[in-house]
């Protein structure tokens, strides 16, 4: 993984989730907004499957377990896209509080996927 855009994402996700929960709990419902800031997320997330297919690749392979990286990694990209369906469906101030959580998931997610990639020994 790159360490820049592994950063990247970690505060893309933080500032989403931060904003979505926020906003959740001061009673707002899931909007453009909120929603759109967890497809951001997502859409990095999918930057890094790319990523992580073309690494190895060129040069820059795991250090750790690989299984448990993909493993992650396939998590992280599923898991917006269901508080994203569960918000569209329950139009409440607790869907959005559910895209914050997910998104600040994703940024603890992120930097594991980072360190399985580049600190452990296989």
């Amino acid at each position: 993984m790159i360490l820049w855009f592994t950063l990247a994402q970690i505060v893309v996700a933080v500032v989403a989730g931060a904003f979505c929960v926020v906003a959740g709990l001061a009673g707002r419902r899931p909007t453009d907004w909120s929603v759109g800031a967890v497809a951001l997320v997502e859409a990095l997330l999918v930057a890094q499957v790319v990523t992580a297919i073309i690494a190895p690749l060129v040069g820059n392979p795991p250090t750790g377990d690989l299984l448990e990286f993909w493993v992650y990694l396939v998590s992280a990209v599923l898991l917006p896209i269901g508080a994203v369906l569960w918000a569209l469906m329950e139009r409440s101030r607790w869907s959005t509080v559910i895209l914050g959580v997910a998104a600040l998931a994703i940024a603890i997610m992120v930097w594991r996927m980072h360190v399985i990639w580049t600190v452990q020994i296989a």
